[in-house]
């Protein structure tokens, strides 16, 4: 490879690779003025090549032939937009035979098949830069594995979907319900038509799958992770949380205990409204990282849209034009998965504080009939709320909050609670996370 000319081929046109061909064509100048590299953009192949796009680009550069980068020789990095796991892993494959580094922003794809991936790049003497895939523009990949290199990482918390996040901020700061705060989300663009995978927290398993995979040093799928999606959250949750002093996020959390033991995990999550976390609002993404010698560090910046996402994948590929993502790339070890299974902890024996809303037939007893039960599998009520009122079948909402307990003895007293008389419904449950301060 050229140390100066470097060629790209791009494949996908869609959002974010509009965006990439955007920067590549007219940021040519800036990037030759802070690195010295004159970076081409060669071809861009994607299936659609009449549709109108916000860039433009010079005749004859749209193709839907694969071929013109894949057997082009003179192009050095192939550059992966497409999305989804099937197509998408085809070409990485066959750009990595036909000897190109690759850069891409696939969370979806390296979370399922990066191990794969990684090995097949190895074989070939290339690389894979994936330092786009998380949180847009946030260099988050990049600060895990060479900023906090030196650090024994423990703890991460993140907001990384920022449509979850928008939702939840639109529910919060305007008293929505989830379907008005979803609509406005898809009118402003921040969600897509089919909402599912943000929605639901896959996308931001898939995130934390390959943020814990580097900052754990282990081979994590994403059956390795509880997901808990927002679909059900519901604007009195979030009103008596702000009551009680918290804010509702969507938090993925990758933790290791002492023993090395690792808990992954995607949920609804009640943020102490003083943390910073909490005060994350709108599109934005953020994430803490809990590490033995620099302590708490955080970064927060727009996680996903046309011009974050292809800044990152733009940035990337000017590291890989380096060699620097190759460097990066040779060094990265992760524990084979063998080992890696049994670090797994089962959500079940993970310890937790709750939230808990029943709702409460206006009967005596009811009280000591649920402080009953869940005294009974082992749960101290650290807090409780209610309101004078009546809902549906004269029955009033009663909030408690608890101390920490494990998952799998509030998975059996909310079993016994849904089925006593005084209860009508199934209870709400929400996780309380306590993100530990760092402080001398």
């Amino acid at each position: 490879m050229d140390s100066n000319k470097i060629r790209v081929g791009l494949v996908g046109f869609g959002t974010v690779g509009a965006g990439v061909a955007d920067l590549l064509l007219n940021g040519a100048e800036t990037i030759r003025a802070k690195t010295s590299l004159d970076i081409e953009l060669a071809t861009v192949v994607d299936l659609d090549t009449t549709s109108r796009r916000p860039v433009k680009l010079p005749a004859g550069m749209l193709t839907d032939d694969i071929g013109t980068l894949v057997n082009d020789e003179t192009i050095d990095i192939g550059v992966e937009l497409i999305g989804g796991t099937t197509v998408a892993k085809d070409i990485q494959l066959k750009m990595l035979a036909a000897g190109k580094d690759v850069v891409t922003a696939n969370k979806a794809l390296l979370a399922r098949h990066g191990a794969e991936l990684y090995a097949a790049a190895r074989k070939a003497h290339k690389c894979i830069a994936f330092e786009a895939s998380c949180a847009g523009g946030i260099p988050i990949v990049l600060a895990i594995r060479t900023g906090l290199a030196a650090n024994r990482i423990d703890a991460i918390y993140g907001i990384l979907n920022g449509t979850c996040n928008y939702i939840l901020t639109n529910m919060t700061q305007n008293n929505l319900d989830f379907a008005v705060a979803l609509s406005q989300a898809q009118e402003k663009g921040y969600a897509e038509a089919d909402p599912t995978l943000d929605i639901n927290g896959a996308d931001s398993a898939h995130k934390l799958a390959i943020l814990t995979g580097l900052a754990f040093a282990c081979e994590i799928k994403l059956e390795d992770i509880s997901i808990e999606g927002i679909e059900g959250v519901s604007i009195d949750d979030i009103r008596n949380g702000q009551e009680m002093g918290y804010v509702l996020k969507l938090l993925a959390i990758g933790e290791r205990d002492a023993e090395g033991k690792i808990s992954l995990r995607v949920h609804p999550s009640f943020l102490h409204s003083d943390n910073p976390l909490a005060r994350v609002d709108g599109p934005f993404n953020a994430i803490s990282v809990f590490a033995h010698a620099v302590g708490h560090t955080m970064y927060c910046g727009r996680g996903a849209g046309m011009m974050p996402t292809a800044s990152a994948v733009v940035a990337v590929s000017i590291m890989s034009a380096t060699g620097n993502s190759k460097r990066v790339f040779d060094n990265l070890a992760l524990l084979p998965r063998a080992q890696t299974e049994p670090l797994i902890n089962d959500i079940s024996s993970l310890n937790s504080r709750f939230y808990i809303r029943l709702m409460a037939k206006d009967q005596p007893g009811v009280f000591a009939a649920y402080g009953r039960i869940l005294g009974d599998h082992g749960i101290s009520i650290s807090g409780a709320l209610q309101h004078e009122g009546s809902g549906p079948d004269n029955t009033v909402p009663v909030v408690i909050t608890t101390y920490a307990t494990k998952q799998k003895n509030m998975t059996a007293a909310l079993d016994e609670l849904a089925r006593l008389d005084a209860v009508g419904g199934k209870p709400v449950c929400i996780r309380i996370v306590d993100i530990p301060e760092d402080r001398d």
